[in-house]
């Protein structure tokens, strides 16, 4: 929709260098996703608009399987997309760990799924690398990405604006009666309760505790009983509150089966009555894409009938701390520098002045027919087209994409060029802090706000 591309920025504009469609056939792309799903066929329809060949599906089932040749051609630029949305391969990356219990609809076995795909894409890219095929993520980005935990203290770190997260000190919340002890000890009255690895807010609840103790709890997961009588969470488009103390207690046990990230719920602006926040894709180092999410309860998410909201509107209200917002999305960006896309979701505060950051998204780029920020050079692009624009300037054959040779701001906007790096969990942007140790393998045990 293309007012939605809107926003008056006061950006300066540094188009994309998107060369004539003649002279780009030679471009070849693969893309590591589920054939079929709608992320692949918006891809492969930008790529063959963009002037270069169909791209090659790597199906995602065979590389979680480990089959035999699972892997781009040699050559091709690789595209890591979400492996979200198909049952078969959400068996094989968590089945095992709900057994009898599986369900595509199920929250828990986050855990399991997290471990099962950092080590399939661990295997993707390096099979890759030795086929001389630049990716256009990082596996280990993508890994600090996909654990909420990780991602708050890397932000934290260097300095960008989250919400006050609690500190577990090494010991996972264990249940309604642990989180609500430690909530209470913490002075948070409000409070998210996030599953480290989940997506699409499956499984996150909002959590109210009144003056009197009264507690309520929003979520779109819903309770049922298991094979064997325990309580299980399904996800639902249906958002419900639960306040009944048993019901608590039934909630938040089945949460508790894997690690979760909590923090402090912050007052959000409004937009026609409705809470609001934003989503913005950074392209090759500058925000690109925004879009305004708006909903009558907590979670803003548009399949939970989340609506998209007035980016001018936004822009006006905001005036000068627009610009603000969207370099914060840089200062995002440039935490994950050899990732070429991300989605980071920004909470403003009442009066749309000041943002927090609340996720960052390594495949947060499905937002059909949204047209490019103006003097954001991706005008007239959606987010697959500018993807695709800026990726014709990915490294040469046998490297990693790497976006540290960016000078200056992203929006002062020299084209992506890649150099080759053989680190790529300790790589930091030029004047950047370096990375915590949230991007070592193992998650940081006492984050604080």
């Amino acid at each position: 929709m293309a007012g939605e591309g809107a926003g008056g920025s006061t950006v300066p504009a540094h188009p994309f260098p998107v060369r004539p469609a003649s002279s780009t056939s030679a471009v070849r792309f693969a893309v590591v996703g589920n054939p079929g799903s709608r992320r692949v066929e918006l891809f492969r329809a930008a790529v063959v608009a963009a002037g270069s060949p169909v791209p090659e599906v790597v199906a995602w089932r065979d590389v979680v399987r480990g089959t035999d040749g699972a892997g781009p051609a040699p050559g091709t630029l690789v595209r890591i997309d979400s492996p979200g949305e198909d049952a078969e391969v959400d068996r094989l990356l968590r089945g095992d760990a709900l057994g009898e219990g599986f369900a595509p609809a199920r929250v828990e076995g986050g855990a399991a799924w997290f471990a099962r795909f950092t080590a399939a894409l661990r295997q993707v890219t390096a099979r890759a690398a030795e086929r001389g095929c630049p990716v256009l993520a990082d596996a280990a980005e993508i890994a600090v990405m996909f654990d909420k935990r990780r991602t708050h203290a890397v932000l934290s770190a260097a300095g960008v604006p989250v919400p006050p997260a609690l500190d577990q000190g090494g010991r996972p919340i264990e249940g309604w009666e642990d989180l609500r002890e430690r909530l209470a000890a913490a002075g948070m009255t409000r409070a998210f309760v996030k599953p480290a690895h989940g997506s699409s807010a499956s499984g996150v609840t909002a959590v109210e505790i009144g003056p009197r103790g009264r507690a309520r709890a929003t979520t779109s997961a819903e309770l049922a009983a298991g094979p064997d009588g325990s309580p299980v969470l399904f996800n639902s488009l249906k958002v419900r509150r639960y306040t009944e103390e048993v019901d608590l207690r039934a909630l938040f046990g089945a949460l508790a089966r894997d690690p979760s990230h909590v923090e402090r719920w912050l007052p959000k602006a409004a937009q026609a009555g409705r809470a609001a926040d934003l989503r913005v894709v950074v392209t090759a180092g500058r925000p690109t894409h925004a879009v305004v999410r708006t909903s009558r309860h907590p979670m803003t998410n548009l399949h939970l009938g989340g609506a998209r909201g007035d980016l001018d509107a936004v822009r006006a209200l905001a005036g000068p701390a627009w610009r603000d917002a969207l370099e914060t999305c840089e200062r995002v960006a440039a935490l994950f520098p050899r990732s070429l896309s991300i989605g980071v979701d920004l909470l403003p505060a009442t009066g749309w002045r000041r943002y927090a950051v609340g996720e960052v998204n390594a495949f947060g780029d499905l937002l059909p027919r949204l047209t490019g920020l103006p003097g954001s050079g991706a005008e007239g692009l959606d987010t697959y087209g500018a993807f695709i624009a800026a990726a014709r300037h990915a490294p040469a054959a046998g490297t990693s994409v790497s976006a540290t040779a960016r000078t200056g701001t992203a929006l002062a906007g020299t084209p992506l060029r890649g150099t080759a790096t053989t680190s790529p969990s300790t790589v930091s942007p030029p004047g950047a802090a370096p990375l915590p140790a949230a991007h070592a393998a193992t998650p940081p045990t006492g984050i604080h706000p």
